[in-house]
């Protein structure tokens, strides 16, 4: 399973920041992809102007048409009855006012080719009169709108409109439904007059121009009409007309981008390959490495560093502990075993020349030591189960703890104050922690052990004494080392207090040994129920 994980690739912390970070410089340009709705308003927006300088040359257009007398037979079709078409049917017919709202889309609309050309016909004299009085107006007002302008009489002849005076565009089709009576708007392909821009791809809005027919009604029929048209605002073509603000922009994304990464590397990435650097270190048993990191970076990351500093100290502690245990075991079993093979080799090798008294003594050596192994290896697996325990959740008290253990062979133990105080800790593990100490005091000559607790703030603290010879002050810094014992030949393993503070330890406790002036003292705290 290891090494399908090491082979299994994943990316660096690095290029995932970088591809973050070119993901992020791109936006800004990804977004101008998405500029085709904003196009769509422009496109709109030129639309309803072109809407509203044709209403006014239409209105401008009638008067001269009813001024000139003209008679309703050279006039074109009826216009269409009222509620005929969408912008009727929008509005109330007793209302004076016919809004012709923008529909142009450029997402929906299909681009019409360019226009048609127009073709050579006739024009009425009346109308090319009108369009003669008109034709300085439309070229003053072409200077400030930009747009094209074009009036045509009912027959959709141009009378006024620059070079197609006299020329015919009943053909294009806005045309002729503005023949009909109908407000008519159309998208067309514009014959470019100038180089198209830097990103001209991007823009639809660059190649198009909106044309508006506007028809003017006399009379209740079509006298005319009025086609305007004019290439819509482009956004790309402003950009590029602003590329000094969007070059200046682009420099403070990409800073503001190498920013971020800078600050990302100084507060992530460096800490982390710090941390990666140590481990490899503590792993190659470098204990100089176990140190907190120059630089940290985030508070998260101190936590983080913090933390496995702590475990790998923890870690180093019990490999320090595990060795020293090792040590301790094997000279423990050294000595009975060293003793054992030298009686059964005396026996083996001089056994015929041996009397029945030399005999027994060198078996019995041998069975003593057997037991004395036997007995170090039964505390071993005391003290590997205690190690190795897990709470149990269960409760006891001191008296419950004692009411478990033999009365037969006992020192006289005496409850002075607590007994029925709730302990964190199960009846069957508090009585191997009273016994291992009620031996202990046993095996230093005492008669009398006394017991005593209190509580306060959660916690529980037992006192445990007794009027042994208590221990020499040369002794009291050791007591609590694994197999350290001053009873060996009386059979101490010294591995009794070992499994105690094991025991305390897994139900978060702890123990000490307290000064006194007769016997011996220890204090043991735990967690009150």
């Amino acid at each position: 399973m290891r090494s399908v994980t090491s082979d299994k690739w994943r990316p660096r912390l690095a290029t995932v920041v970088i591809a973050i970070l070119v993901v992020v410089m791109a936006l800004p340009l990804v977004g101008l992809f998405f500029f085709r709705l904003y196009e769509n308003q422009l496109i709109r927006q030129t639309e309803a102007e072109l809407i509203a300088q044709g209403a006014v040359l239409a209105a401008v257009y009638a008067q001269d048409v009813r001024e000139a007398g003209i008679p309703p037979g050279k006039l074109g079709v009826p216009m269409p009855a009222q509620g005929s078409d969408a912008e009727s049917r929008t509005a109330n017919s007793s209302s004076p006012y016919r809004p012709i709202e923008p529909r142009l889309d450029l997402a929906s609309d299909t681009v019409l080719p360019t226009r048609p050309a127009a073709t050579i016909a006739v024009v009425e004299p009346a109308f090319a009169a009108i369009g003669a009085r008109l034709s300085g107006i439309l070229s003053e007002t072409q200077k400030t709108t930009l747009a094209g302008f074009r009036l045509l009489d009912p027959q959709g002849v141009v009378i006024a409109g620059r070079e197609e005076v006299g020329q015919s565009l009943g053909a294009v089709q806005e045309v002729r439904e503005a023949l009909a009576g109908r407000y008519a708007s159309a998208l067309r392909l514009r014959i470019p007059e100038e180089p198209a821009p830097p990103l001209y791809s991007v823009s639809r809005g660059t190649k198009v121009r909106v044309f508006v027919a506007m028809p003017v009604a006399v009379d209740g029929k079509v006298a005319g009409v009025v086609y305007l048209s004019r290439t819509p605002n482009n956004i790309v073509k402003h950009l590029y007309g602003e590329r000094g603000k969007v070059t200046l922009a682009a420099i403070a994304i990409v800073g503001g981008t190498l920013l971020i990464g800078l600050v990302f590397l100084r507060t992530v990435s460096r800490p982390i390959y710090g941390l990666i650097e140590r481990t490899k270190r503590i792993a190659a048993g470098d204990r100089t490495a176990i140190k907190p990191l120059d630089h940290h970076g985030t508070r998260e990351m101190a936590e983080l560093s913090t933390a496995f500093l702590d475990m790998a100290e923890k870690l180093q502690a019990r490999s320090d502990s595990i060795q020293t245990f090792a040590t301790h075991v094997s000279h423990e079993l050294k000595s009975p075993l060293t003793a054992i093979q030298g009686a059964a080799e005396l026996l083996r090798d001089s056994g015929a020349a041996m009397d029945e008294a030399e005999r027994r003594r060198f078996s019995n050596n041998i069975v003593t030591d057997a037991g004395r192994l036997n007995l170090l290896v039964r505390r071993l697996l005391d003290l590997a189960r205690a190690e190795n325990l897990a709470p149990s959740g269960d409760t006891t008290s001191i008296g419950a703890a004692l009411a478990l253990l033999p009365v037969e062979n006992r020192l006289a133990v005496r409850v002075e104050a607590g007994g029925d105080i709730g302990l964190s800790i199960s009846g069957e593990n508090a009585a191997i922690v009273l016994a291992n100490l009620i031996d202990n005091s046993a095996r230093h000559g005492a008669s009398q052990v006394s017991l005593s607790a209190t509580s306060a703030d959660g916690k529980a603290t037992v006192l445990v004494s007794d009027d042994g010879a208590g221990i020499s002050p040369s002794n009291r810094a050791r007591i609590f080392e694994p197999f350290f014992t001053t009873r060996r030949e009386s059979g101490g393993t010294g591995m009794g207090l070992g499994i105690v503070l094991a025991l305390l330890k897994v139900h978060d406790g702890t123990m000490r040994l307290i000064d006194s002036e007769s016997g011996t003292r220890f204090e043991i705290t735990l967690p009150v129920v």
